[in-house]
């Protein structure tokens, strides 16, 4: 029995190889699904079993991107509430204003080292979303 299921979606193959393997190494029981897509990603949530715990959304991607996918998720009456957590590249201000604007819960730059990626997801997932409101002092992961 799994304890969480964690939807990642991503278009590099190697951020989603690295994603894995740290996810991998966490305590929790975890089951994990990856997508290289915006599209197939909503595919995947439109069409359960299983329902995300929580998502895990890059932003620049072809076809339907993070913005995209998550304004779609946010939009919608039944997906809402899945807790987004927008884990991209970028640390620019206003993008990251903007997904918070968006409904994005929670923003995380992707960490070069194995060790802060590890910790930047094993952080997020230890976070009560039922209770979490994001402003602009916690919606960004610090290391």
């Amino acid at each position: 029995m799994k304890d969480l299921t964690i939807f990642y979606t991503d278009d590099d193959e190697d951020d989603i190889s690295i994603f894995t393997d740290a996810v991998e190494s966490l305590p929790k029981k975890i089951e994990l699904k990856t997508y290289n897509g915006g599209e197939k990603l909503l595919n995947a949530i439109y069409n359960p079993p299983p329902t995300p715990h929580v998502v895990f959304l890059d932003l620049n991607m072809p076809g339907k991107n993070g913005f995209d996918v998550l304004t779609e998720l946010k939009k919608s009456d039944e997906k809402k509430d899945i807790p987004i957590i927008i884990f991209s590249t970028s640390n620019e201000p206003g993008i990251i204003e903007k997904c918070r604007t968006l409904g994005a819960n929670y923003f995380i730059t992707k960490p070069v080292l194995m060790k802060d990626i590890i910790k930047s997801i094993e952080h997020a997932l230890e976070i009560d979303w039922k209770k979490f409101t994001p402003d602009s002092k916690n919606f960004v992961y610090k290391l």
